[in-house]
């Protein structure tokens, strides 16, 4: 099997600022959405706090919007996310 011959779904390039907020939580701590899918995002934070498995991910501070996520891989202060219900 060829290396990366894996479907993946096709992603925006953004870099664009957004905010994470954890389950329950309304401290909005800010990070960069460096690209986005239908079905998640790459996301960089400056701390290097581990963030939880699930957290929110939005464009404003707004707790209420944004859409909930899953990390489902971490490189340093990189963090890849899908998309959840």
């Amino acid at each position: 099997m060829a290396l990366g011959s894996k479907k993946r779904e096709s992603r925006k390039s953004l870099r664009q600022a957004g905010w994470i907020t954890l389950d329950g939580g309304f401290a909005a701590r800010a990070c960069v959405v460096e690209d986005i899918s239908s079905s998640g995002a790459k996301i960089t934070v400056e701390d290097n706090n581990t963030l939880p498995a699930r957290l929110r991910l939005a464009f404003s501070r707004d707790a209420r919007t944004g859409r909930a996520c899953e990390v489902v891989w971490r490189r340093g202060k990189t963090f890849g996310v899908k998309f959840v219900r």
